[in-house]
């Protein structure tokens, strides 16, 4: 079976992680699904690209998403948390994914 590449695990954990939050109204679960997929991500991070990169892909992971909310108030939420993830995304593939 064919695994899904760790950025979009890590996208989707930004991004599913905020719609959650949001639509719920309930910040905590939207944290449960981030912190899921951030766990799933780090844990792919490793296996591919080893701990170094697993721990600096990890720590961009939290500062995406603690730098989408100083940017929400300058663009509006959606697009913070778009291109958090986008950035995500992309540091994992370059570090992890595009390997395999």
């Amino acid at each position: 079976m064919a695994q899904v590449p760790s950025a979009l695990v890590a996208a989707s954990g930004l991004v599913g992680g905020y719609a959650v939050a949001r639509w719920t109204r309930k910040r905590q679960l939207g944290g449960v699904v981030l912190a899921a997929a951030g766990v799933a991500a780090a844990q792919q991070w490793r296996q591919q690209a080893g701990a170094p990169a697993a721990g600096a892909l990890s720590a961009a992971y939290v500062a995406a998403f603690a730098g989408s909310h100083p940017l929400a108030k300058k663009v509006g939420a959606w697009p913070a948390v778009f291109g958090a993830a986008g950035a995500v995304a992309l540091a994992s593939w370059a570090v992890a994914d595009r390997r395999g």
